[in-house]
């Protein structure tokens, strides 16, 4: 069984410089996300951007035979959603867009929700109380405490809302290989799982679901939906447990480390 690898600080910085310029793409999408735009443009946008732009590399491509440098997940669509010519953005939607990239031979992982145009307050509230229950996740990490800290903060968090949580897909350890050891769940017993020791890093990535938690996937074997075709939301950012807490290397420049 594979160990957890734990970060040395040089190994850290690099990864904090692939987080650094990823979170620099999510901030180039920003202008270019919205009404009419198909989420294959996104993902062209998306690689030349990281090519072109950063010198670094899509780490998804290639990845378990995947043709794209994201996934693009609208309305119901869960995760792993595929970018597609005949996908065009409407007023209303809401797409997940996920996005890894490797530089200097390491990876960083994130996912931002987008609200296109005129987005109804049920779908605005869903995106809203899934970012806040994944930083309920990230708020509680640091040397000492468990994954199952962290699962049940976000479940907690979640089910507070009326929403329910994903068990099939979670976060995962992230380094030189996009998903390492340890899987961090998003529900939980509180002292249960993993300890966490400084120099983990690993992604939090709760997809939350309007109705039910039942998923399944299509046909493509890879665009996975809720069953009842009600609203999912994701966010996700890569994590390094420090010596009396967290960081988050995938932070973007609207936000704040907690």
């Amino acid at each position: 069984m594979a160990e957890i690898i734990l970060k040395t600080p040089d190994e850290i910085a690099i990864m904090r410089e692939s987080g650094r310029l990823l979170a620099s793409v999510f901030d180039y999408l920003d202008q270019h996300i919205t009404v009419g735009t198909s989420t294959m443009e996104i993902n062209d946008l998306t690689e030349r951007y990281i090519v072109d732009q950063l010198g670094a590399r899509p780490a998804s491509k290639g990845q378990y035979g995947y043709e794209y440098a994201l996934n693009t997940s609208v309305n119901n669509v869960v995760c792993h959603g595929i970018p597609s010519d005949s996908q065009i953005l409407k007023s209303g939607d809401i797409v997940n867009v996920d996005i890894t990239l490797e530089k200097g031979g390491f990876i960083a992982d994130s996912s931002k929700m987008y609200m296109i145009g005129d987005v109804s307050p049920l779908a605005k509230r869903l995106v809203d109380k899934t970012y806040e229950a994944m930083w309920e996740g990230i708020r509680t990490v640091k040397p000492g405490a468990t994954l199952g800290d962290v699962g049940h903060a976000i479940q907690t968090y979640a089910e507070k809302n009326g929403y329910s949580i994903v068990r099939e897909y979670c976060g995962h350890g992230i380094g030189r290989e996009m998903h390492e050891k340890p899987e961090v769940l998003h529900y939980g017993i509180q002292g249960k799982g993993v300890t966490l020791k400084e120099g983990m890093t690993f992604t939090i990535e709760p997809m939350i679901n309007q109705g039910k938690a039942k998923v399944k996937t299509k046909n493509d074997g890879w665009t996975v939906v809720t069953s009842d075709k009600k609203l999912s939301a994701q966010w996700e950012h890569t994590i390094a447990v420090t010596s009396d807490g967290y960081e988050v290397l995938t932070l973007r420049d609207d936000e704040s480390q907690g």
